[in-house]
């Protein structure tokens, strides 16, 4: 198998957005495909929109807005979780 699962972290370039991208970067397997998401760029705003992306930072695992992203920030363990690390 093959397969990669597919991360895509929503930034704005804030300080948190950041500490964020590092926290996906550490933590993603080898089969993780991880893509910093620009806020900033219309065709993502829409995406998130699309998502219901309410805030950033976020982060959306395999087409799925992690659940800590929905009313908290993100964290390690609900990162994980959601499948962050663990190859498909």
């Amino acid at each position: 198998m093959n397969n990669k699962r597919k991360i895509e972290v929503f930034s704005a370039g804030c300080p948190a957005c950041e500490q964020t991208i590092e926290l996906v970067h550490r933590v993603a397997c080898p089969s993780c495909e991880v893509q910093i998401m620009d806020m900033r760029n219309p065709d993502t705003a829409k995406r998130a929109e699309a998502l219901s992306i309410h805030t950033v930072p976020a982060v959306v695992i395999d087409g799925q807005l992690a659940t800590c992203c929905t009313n908290q920030g993100p964290n390690e363990a609900a990162l994980r979780a959601a499948g962050l690390g663990q190859a498909s």
